[in-house]
């Protein structure tokens, strides 16, 4: 499902998109389809560039305007000035983990560049268990340390809000991997808490 496109980057790995408004796409996304922790892809040059949502920010040009207005209400904008453009939105901020392409998964920095209005796509739960597996079929998470460094103070929620995802969609012999590293997470933010 598209959900929104490309604005911005921060770095090479860190991407700021813009989730489509109603009106702007067929079906609008909703909220569901762009949480914290939702993994989403763009296309171009024949792979998918594979990143998470790791961060949002509200837009409002509105905000703090209490002054009289003179223009009519949003609702009616729609009948009295089809060419209003609603300047409010989300934007969502995307952490790259890696790439797609024949078929073979890579959990390395893509050395391809996005490009600003590239398409975002909500990953379905079979493309993201894909991802997670090497070419063995084992379970891989190689962007742990990657996350850690480039996530902020979001990192290990998002590491835990990834792994809660990961187990609802693995094979059960997979969990205690997973379950070791949550543990190792849980009790990092406990000492951190600490301090």
């Amino acid at each position: 499902m598209i959900i929104g496109k490309i604005v911005k980057s921060n770095s090479h790995v860190d991407y700021a998109g813009q989730v489509y408004n109603d009106g702007e796409i067929a079906v609008t996304p909703e909220p569901d389809d762009y949480m914290f922790g939702q993994f989403v892809r763009t296309s171009h040059h024949g792979m998918d560039t594979v990143g998470v949502i790791y961060n949002s920010l509200l837009i409002n040009p509105d905000f703090g305007n209490y002054g009289p207005r003179l223009s009519t209400p949003p609702e009616t904008n729609a009948i009295f000035s089809p060419d209003y453009l609603n300047e409010q939105g989300v934007l969502i901020g995307i952490l790259l983990l890696g790439w797609s392409k024949d078929g073979q998964n890579h959990q390395r920095i893509p050395r391809a560049v996005l490009s600003a209005g590239a398409v975002i796509e909500k990953m379905a739960d079979e493309e993201v268990h894909a991802f997670h597996r090497d070419s063995e079929g084992k379970l891989q998470m190689h962007y742990v340390p990657h996350v850690i460094t480039h996530a902020g103070q979001l990192a290990k929620q998002l590491l835990l809000t990834i792994i809660d995802e990961l187990i609802a969609i693995i094979p059960v012999e997979d969990h205690p991997r997973l379950r070791v590293l949550e543990r190792t997470l849980v009790w990092q933010q406990t000492i951190d808490q600490i301090r």
